[in-house]
């Protein structure tokens, strides 16, 4: 592994007890690769642990999965990819909760938040991952498959961490209502919206209250799923796998396309004037939202990795920011 560490700007993540987060994590989606519904396509297990390795060796000190990605696989592989880091050069983990699969790898996952799925889905997670505590313990998606009161699902959350089997407990793709009610009950660290300057939704509403609140802000798809890329085209989407769900999902389609492409290319004069790429000027603009602790960057390579670094480092000025905000 390349070892860089200690240059990466840290932020802390609302108010656990968690060391200071990098401002950019690795996300492990696509490590769990095409055999579900939800998948990007073919992805050597091999090169997501060589991309683990070289995240880690170059100062990355997070890392996001869930057991949704790849029905379990991406959270082995993660495993995997951690037994051969010393234990005092080990990343923070965080993972998921919330969904629940069959046998059957094409049906539709199932929004489960009974207590007793909880603690089933992290002792089984604490396996995979080959861990003894989860860093952080994010419920994945709002339950709205089994009637479970999102009060009871959270005392569950509670009970894990009082237990010890987690450090910290947060939530993801959470309302401010339903951010309301944890926050309420206490423990709240974290919420995982998503942000890009395609969907900024969270700007308007989940962001400002966690500011408010102390909570900290991890948001995911900052690159839009790789349309806020220079390889992305029409050309590009039609090259994709029938595999990756993005085939299929309208932002990938016109007339979404031309307009989220016309996004991108509106970035291209900052990125020049930077010296870096239009993908660490989009993520850099996520970075630079105020409440905003850490960004989540899908790689699946190492030189992915590398190339995604220099947005934790770029400082957008307010003119740049003027000008995407203008044109953007």
């Amino acid at each position: 592994m390349t070892d860089r560490r200690g240059d990466l700007p840290l932020r802390r993540l609302g108010r656990a007890s968690l060391p200071p987060i990098t401002r950019l994590g690795l996300g492990t989606w696509a490590f769990g690769g095409s055999r579900w519904s939800w998948g990007w396509g073919p992805q050597d297990d091999e090169l997501s642990t060589q991309t683990i390795h070289e995240a880690v060796g170059l100062g990355i000190n997070w890392i996001d999965t869930a057991p949704e990605y790849g029905l379990s696989h991406s959270e082995k592989v993660v495993g995997t990819a951690l037994r051969a880091i010393p234990t005092s050069e080990r990343p923070l983990i965080f993972t998921k909760c919330g969904m629940a699969w069959g046998h059957d790898a094409n049906a539709p996952t199932t929004h489960d938040l009974r207590p007793e799925s909880i603690r089933r889905e992290c002792e089984s997670s604490l396996r995979r991952l080959g861990i003894d505590v989860i860093d952080l313990y994010q419920i994945h998606w709002p339950d709205v498959d089994t009637g479970t009161a999102l009060e009871a699902s959270w005392d569950a959350m509670l009970r894990l961490q009082s237990d010890g089997l987690v450090r910290a407990v947060g939530v993801s793709n959470f309302s401010v209502g339903e951010l309301e009610i944890c926050h309420g009950r206490g423990a709240l660290t974290s919420v995982q919206p998503p942000l890009s300057l395609v969907s900024r939704a969270a700007l308007q509403d989940v962001i400002p209250w966690a500011a408010s609140h102390q909570v900290g802000v991890i948001a995911y798809s900052p690159l839009h799923s790789g349309m806020l890329t220079s390889k992305a085209s029409p050309e590009w989407v039609a090259s994709l796998p029938s595999s990756d769900w993005r085939k299929s999902d309208p932002d990938f389609r016109d007339p979404r396309l031309t307009h989220n492409l016309a996004i991108r290319d509106s970035l291209l004069r900052i990125a020049k004037r930077h010296q870096t790429s239009v993908s660490c000027v989009a993520i850099g603009w996520v970075l630079a939202q105020p409440g905003v602790t850490a960004a989540i960057g899908g790689a699946r390579s190492p030189q992915q990795v590398r190339e995604m670094l220099s947005a934790a480092r770029l400082e957008l000025s307010t003119a740049d920011l003027d000008e995407i905000r203008l044109r953007a």
